[in-house]
């Protein structure tokens, strides 16, 4: 209406600073939140639901691939909401709110207080956390996949047409803040799990982690709705996505009803839909269905690229990695490459009179991607050399760890263990019993196993299993061990405490019988370890405990990281169009994210280096499809297509003066025949 392009352009007009659109300000700084939000919450997911709620490795992966492959999926109800239905700026709205409930859940569900009724600091309550958590990824995933294409595109709209080059700062900008708020979030919010919190235990604090990231996206929701009144909000046109949809339909459906030869061919498929549809848009319907063909093989990319969770923890001098913070590698590395690559790498390309097109420098990134998964099947591979030989599902290990003062023989099926006092009896044994039958100071004891477990056997007056030591109490009387406030409670006299999570460091720990002496003892602690220490019966308290034995056993660690190919995937797009191949470019990262569910679920490999070759080995063949598909591809320029059609309709255009000529003398002839008399 006349009435809105007025409002439209005052308000682009009026509100500006340096040339541009105020409201810009506040778009950027809700991508900074948004992103911040996401990727923060990300950042420590599979943590949480590894150590949290306690689910193994398959099941935590799974999770977290089917939610990030839900995320992408979205974006596409999103854009057709917003370009059909509410418009850009009501869907950032109403799914922003969405999106900030389902960060408040999510954060609520990490609160293991709730449901921790013994005080322990263990959810009794698993179930209520694991649909709390469920509820809040659903609704994340549905307000992060809704606004991510309205976003960008809004903030495109607040520009005019001759404002291009400020539009190309904005989308820089705008760009920057995405990986800003990734690399942040992903420094900070991990440093914010690895605090301890809690309202009777202290564990690791979850919920902070999560709540800031609910407290930035509402921040994103606020700073967005308070520059609503500067905002330029074009009214809903119609979704092309549809249109689009809907012209191939047509096309594939009428040419399945002319597939009798008498129909003459073609020159293209989409040619059967000029019945019914502008013969532009089936042109640049044809362009699009090009791109989107050379899509087909980058899902296995992303299956690769989305699998750069970490799992490891890194020691690199004084600087410590927690593991859910590696994943700052990709944005910094993106922050600094992409301007070395653009600035220097192909330019001096180009010098050598190499064609280094778009479509061949992805290929080389999907090649660098499969190179880095063979780097970590390599680093693996040395990794599980380090690793101890654990039991399988048929059998069980055991060892046995003297509290005594005195040397011990123990005999085992024939075999005699001698195990020093306050010592252990060295490296587990594999057994694939159920029980063992063990002698000692000829009285005869029948000890149980456990299946797949290693055991610890307590050599005192009796024999105990001990399925994993914290601390083993060998003293005479009753004993309180406690660290940083956190209390491990009272330990009889050849028993253990309950493993406990400490953090990498030097930890004081103090022991104290109830109403008598107690000390410090202070450890160092690495990485990847576990411990037991063991309290001797001849302890003198006093500032250090005398005897202690350290069990350590070292866990997996990997580490890999992954250069993303850097392509401009919308530039051979028309104008109309970047919406659909920014869907279909979503929706490759979406495919990519169910492709890890099913090769690792169909895989079943039983060596994690494997697997890597695996995924290497699919992108390897996938790159070399890529790439012949891009050696064939021909470019086109949509802008010639347009205007070539622009041109064509001009030319049809009656010229306005001899229109006007012609109406007169029709209008005169009417007049002298007195046809037109009674009505004048």
């Amino acid at each position: 209406l006349p009435v809105d392009k007025g409002n439209t352009k005052s308000k682009q007009d009026k509100k500006k600073c340096c040339d541009y659109p105020i409201s810009i300000f506040f778009i950027v700084v809700n991508e900074f939140c948004e992103r911040f939000s996401y990727y923060g919450m990300r950042a420590v997911l599979v943590l949480y639901f590894r150590y949290f709620l306690r689910w193994d490795d398959d099941l935590a992966t799974t999770i977290y691939h089917t939610f990030v492959a839900l995320c992408y999926l979205t974006p596409i109800l999103g854009a057709i909401v917003a370009d059909s239905w509410l418009g850009k700026f009501k869907t950032i709205i109403y799914l922003s709110m969405v999106y900030t409930i389902g960060q408040a859940v999510l954060a609520v569900s990490a609160i293991h207080d709730i449901t921790d009724f013994n005080r322990d600091g263990i959810p009794d309550d698993r179930t209520l956390h694991v649909v709390l958590s469920m509820i809040g990824l659903f609704l994340i995933a549905i307000g992060t996949g809704g606004i991510k294409p309205c976003v960008a595109a809004f903030g495109g709209d607040q520009f005019q047409e001759h404002q291009e080059k400020q539009r190309s700062t904005f989308f820089s900008i705008f760009y920057l803040s995405i990986n800003a708020g990734s690399l942040l979030s992903t420094i900070i919010t991990p440093i914010l799990r690895g605090q301890n919190c809690g309202i009777h235990t202290q564990q690791r604090c979850y919920p902070l982690a999560f709540g800031v990231p609910a407290a930035l996206m509402a921040v994103a929701l606020v700073v967005f709705i308070v520059g609503s009144s500067m905002y330029v909000k074009a009214a809903p046109k119609g979704n092309i996505m549809l249109d689009v949809c809907k012209c191939i339909g047509f096309a594939l459906k009428n040419r399945f009803r002319h597939r009798d030869s008498q129909y003459p061919a073609r020159e293209h498929w989409m040619d059967w839909a000029s019945e019914k549809y502008d013969k532009l848009l089936i042109e640049q319907v044809k362009m699009v269905v090009k791109v989107l063909f050379l899509y087909i093989p980058l899902p296995m990319f992303w299956a690769l690229f989305d699998q750069q969770v970490c799992v490891c923890v890194c020691l690199c001098g004084a600087l410590i990695i927690q593991p859910d913070q590696m994943q700052t590698v990709n944005p910094i590395l993106i922050l600094l490459l992409v301007p070395i690559v653009d600035r220097i790498v192909y330019p001096l390309i180009k010098l050598c009179g190499l064609n280094f097109s778009p479509l061949r420098r992805m290929t080389v990134g999907m090649l660098f991607a499969a190179v880095a998964f063979v780097a970590a099947a390599l680093v693996q591979i040395q990794i599980d050399k380090t690793l101890p030989d654990f039991p399988s599902s048929s059998q069980s290990q055991f060892k046995f760890l003297n509290l005594q003062n005195t040397e011990q023989s123990v005999q085992v099926g024939g075999q005699t263990y001698h195990v020093p006092a306050f010592q252990s009896s060295g490296d587990y044994q594999t057994v694939d019993t159920s029980s063992i039958s063990t002698v000692i100071n000829g009285t005869t004891f029948n000890i149980p196993l456990t299946k797949e477990k290693r055991q610890t056997i307590l050599i005192s007056t009796g024999l105990q299993p001990d399925l994993c030591c914290r601390f083993v109490n060998g003293f005479s009387s009753i004993l309180n061990v406690s660290w940083s406030g956190e209390d491990l409670g009272a330990i009889v006299t050849n028993d253990d405490s309950n493993y406990t999570m400490v953090s990498q460091g030097k930890r004081v720990f103090t022991i104290e019988s109830p109403g008598g002496p107690s000390c410090l003892v202070e450890k160092e602690f690495g990485f990847g370890s576990s411990y037991t220490f063991l309290i001797a019966s001849n302890v003198s308290f006093g500032p250090d405990v005398s005897r202690c034995e350290v069990v350590w056993t070292p866990v997996c660690c990997i580490h890999q990281t992954q250069h993303l190919p850097h392509g401009d995937r919308l530039r051979y797009a028309p104008s109309n169009m970047k919406s659909v191949l920014q869907a279909g470019w979503l929706l490759t990262v979406a495919v990519g994210n169910i492709i890890v569910l099913i090769v690792a679920e169909a895989a079943q490999l039983p060596d994690q280096w494997a697997e890597y070759v695996l995924f290497a080995s699919l992108l390897l063949a996938v790159s070399i499809i890529f790439g012949i598909m891009a050696y064939y591809y021909t470019y086109v320029d949509p802008a010639e297509i347009e205007a070539r059609f622009a041109d064509k309709e001009e030319k049809k255009r009656p010229d306005p003066e001899r229109l006007t000529t012609c109406f007169q003398v029709t209008i005169d002839e009417e007049i002298n025949s007195g046809s037109l008399g009674p009505q004048l």
